[in-house]
């Protein structure tokens, strides 16, 4: 099957995102277009859900995805899809959602990892003091994502 892309002007830069088999695979941040870009009712679904959540609309995504990774990311990445918009929970809260107390870097290292932004949002893992932690897209898109939810949650 082969994946199909397409693109997001974000304020945390450009988004691509792909499709395969009729799930999302993969949003990341990107600098330029490099591939031509695909057309599907999902990958228009995604932009559209995209766009209501960096204006405050939306709080939570409907779109099918999966993800690539090992059962342990894939354990991880579950995790971090329960964690309600606007509020963080630290590496080791995250380790022991997935029974595993003493993996706090583990579930770090598959934060870093995650193919899919936002929809799988690691960007609400934090460090135990309240650090904010490492992100792989830089910690400035990072404090971006934190301010924009708590913004639109104390207004809700």
């Amino acid at each position: 099957m082969m994946r199909k892309l397409c693109y997001f002007p974000s304020p945390i830069g450009l988004l691509q995102i792909g499709e395969e088999a009729g799930n999302i695979t993969e949003i990341s941040i990107v600098t330029e277009k490099r591939n031509i870009e695909a057309e599907t009712p999902l990958l228009w679904k995604a932009r559209e859900q995209l766009a209501e959540y960096f204006v405050g609309k939306r709080q939570g995504f409907t779109l099918p995805i999966a993800p690539k990774g090992t059962d342990f990311q894939k354990e991880v990445w579950q995790a971090l899809r329960e964690i309600p918009y606007g509020e963080t929970r630290s590496y080791q809260d995250v380790a022991r959602a997935v029974g595993n107390s003493l993996a706090a870097r583990a579930v770090g290292s598959a934060n870093h990892k995650n193919p899919i932004l936002l929809l799988i949002p690691c960007h609400r893992v934090v460090a135990k003091n309240g650090g904010l932690g490492g992100f792989a897209c830089g910690l400035a898109k990072k404090k971006f994502l934190l301010h924009l939810e708590q913004k639109y949650t104390k207004r809700g």
